[in-house]
């Protein structure tokens, strides 16, 4: 027990950091259909899964951006071994600008994310259209610093999420963005997110975003 307590230890000390950043929307639209529900039970999964990878070169750290009423950082920016995930609630409008400039503070905040971190995931999920003007967010997020160089997903759930922001978002025209239809389909692309980040922190490189064949069938728009 002794020996594992000290490899544990210098696995801490050696790994970068792996940010993985989420954008969630939880406006007054997420509270139908058990789309909230079906969102928090996939983010406590994936953060579950996370904080049981343990690898010498990378350790995952997870933090949670509502926008419902407001952006809010409902998560802070913390090791996913050592995260206490509390589930999200859903209300008001889609200030998903505000929720995106908070995203490009916290990648350039070097207290938060050091130099050493490996490139960060930023994942967006929405369900409908943004309340605010999200361009100047998405310019801070697309065009500034470390923000500009992070890996990004994106999924949209429903029929009424802004296809043209997502890809916008994207800024790769390379990179699908995914959709659920329905709840249950929440599940299957945050199974994609957590396949994808635990790739790279396993890999020789974890800065090299790995190529996926969308396993999870996933609809790609």
């Amino acid at each position: 027990m002794q020996e594992k307590s000290k490899f544990n230890e210098f696995t801490v000390s050696s790994a970068r950091q792996l940010p993985v950043i989420l954008l969630a929307d939880v406006s007054g639209s997420m509270s139908v259909e058990g789309k909230i529900d079906a969102l928090n039970r996939s983010v406590s999964e994936m953060i579950e899964t996370f904080g049981d990878e343990d690898d010498l070169r990378a350790e995952i750290h997870v933090a949670v951006i509502t926008f419902g009423g407001e952006a809010k950082l409902h998560t802070p920016l913390t090791s996913a071994g050592e995260t206490s995930w509390e589930s999200m609630h859903a209300g008001g409008g889609t200030p998903m600008g505000q929720a995106m400039e908070m995203a490009a503070e916290l990648i350039e905040n070097r207290e938060a994310i050091d130099s050493h971190a490996y490139r960060p995931t930023v994942v967006l999920v929405s369900d409908g259209q943004p309340t605010d003007d999200w361009r100047q967010g998405l310019k801070r997020l697309s065009h500034e610093g470390r923000a500009s160089k992070a890996d990004r997903m994106a999924l949209a759930i429903g029929a009424d999420a802004d296809e043209q922001m997502l890809r916008k978002f994207l800024n790769n025209p390379e990179k699908p963005i995914y959709r659920a239809d329905d709840a249950s389909r929440i599940k299957n692309f945050f199974d994609l997110v957590t396949m994808t980040v635990t790739m790279r922190s396993r890999s020789v490189n974890p800065n090299e975003i790995p190529e996926m064949d969308n396993p999870f069938g996933l609809e790609e728009l």
